[in-house]
C-alpha cells in the first residue's frame, strides 16, 4: 500500500493542472518530473526523499543539494584552487623572472678580497678568516637590507625619469666576532650602515661609510646575544675611543674596501634570493 502511495504521489507532477491534496504539501510541485528545472520553493522531507529515489521516474537533484556547485575543475592532483586570477598572476611571474634575470649583474656570488672564505645558508652568509692566531667572523641577513628609496617630495619632478632611478643597494647589518685563543673570549661589533653614509667621526671625504652601533664581550661559542653581558652603546661615546675601535676592526681587514665589498656581495645575494623567490611562488601559484 505504502509504495503504491508514493508510486501515485510522484505521477502527480504530470498533471499540473490538478491541485494537490493537502496531505501531501511537503512534497515539492514536479518532484519527479523529468523536466531538468528544479523547483526549489518547498524542502523536501528526508524520508520522502528516499522512497522518490527507487522510482522509476528521472529524479533532478534541487541545485543546493549538489556537491559539486561553485567548485572550479582542478587541473592537476594538488587539491589547490585554480582561478583566472592565479593564470594571469603566473603569467605576471613568468615576465618578471625574465627581466630581473636580464638585469642582474652576477650570476655567481663576488668574491671578497682579503682571503675571506663564503659560507651562506639561504638569507644569511659568514665570511671568515685567521690573523696571527685570531679567528674573524663576518655575519649578515640580507632579509629588510634595502632601504626605502621612495621620496613624496622628489615623486613629482622625477616622474617619467627612470633612467635617473637609483641602483638597488644591499646594506645589511652586520655583525663581526673576534676570537682570541688564549682568553677564549670573543669580542663582538655590531656594525651597521648609517642612511646617510657618514661616519661616526668626521664628514671627510674619505669618512667611513659604515659604523658600529654596540661593542660588548660574548661567551665563545654561543650563537645568541647574552643581555647579562655589558654592551658598549657609541652613541655617547667619547671620539677617541671610537676611532680606536675603528681602527682594531681595520687591522682586521674590516675598512671602507671590505664595506664597499660587502655591499656588492649582499646586493648579488639579495637578487639572487628574491629570483628564487619569484620562482617557488609562482610554482606554487600554478602547483606545479
Amino acid at each position: 500500500m505504502f509504495r503504491s502511495f508514493v508510486k501515485a504521489l510522484c505521477s502527480v507532477p504530470r498533471f499540473t493542472g490538478v491541485p494537490l491534496p493537502s496531505s501531501s504539501r511537503l512534497v515539492p510541485v514536479a518532484i519527479c518530473s523529468p523536466s531538468p528545472v528544479p523547483i526549489v520553493s518547498r524542502f523536501l522531507t528526508r524520508s520522502m526523499w528516499r522512497c522518490c529515489q527507487n522510482s522509476s521516474s528521472v529524479l533532478q537533484r534541487p541545485f543546493f543539494l549538489n556537491a559539486g556547485r561553485g567548485v572550479p575543475s582542478l587541473s592537476c592532483g594538488c587539491g589547490g584552487l585554480h582561478t583566472e586570477g592565479d593564470k594571469a598572476f603566473a603569467e605576471f611571474l613568468t615576465d618578471e623572472i625574465k627581466e630581473e634575470k636580464k638585469i642582474q649583474k652576477n650570476k655567481s656570488l663576488p668574491k671578497m678580497s682579503g682571503g675571506w672564505d663564503l659560507e651562506s645558508n639561504g638569507t644569511e652568509a659568514k665570511l671568515m678568516r685567521k690573523v696571527a692566531g685570531e679567528k674573524i667572523t663576518v655575519t649578515f641577513n640580507i632579509n629588510n637590507s634595502i632601504p626605502p628609496t621612495f621620496d613624496e617630495e622628489q615623486q613629482e619632478g622625477e616622474k617619467g625619469q627612470e633612467e635617473n632611478e637609483p641602483e638597488i643597494l644591499s646594506t645589511p647589518n652586520f655583525v663581526v666576532e673576534v676570537v682570541k685563543e688564549v682568553p677564549n673570549q670573543t669580542l663582538v661589533f655590531d656594525c651597521h650602515y648609517p642612511d646617510d653614509e657618514v661616519g661616526h667621526g668626521t664628514e671627510e671625504e674619505d669618512g667611513d661609510i659604515f659604523a658600529i652601533r654596540e661593542v660588548s664581550f660574548q661567551p665563545t661559542g654561543e650563537t645568541e646575544w647574552k643581555d647579562t653581558s655589558y654592551t658598549l652603546n657609541t652613541d655617547s661615546l667619547d671620539w677617541a675611543l671610537y676611532d680606536h675601535l675603528l681602527d682594531f676592526l681595520a687591522d682586521r681587514g674590516i675598512d671602507n674596501t671590505f664595506a664597499d665589498e660587502l655591499i656588492e656581495l649582499s646586493t648579488a645575494l639579495e637578487h639572487q634570493e628574491y629570483i628564487k623567490f619569484l620562482e617557488d611562488l609562482k610554482s606554487f601559484v600554478k602547483c606545479q
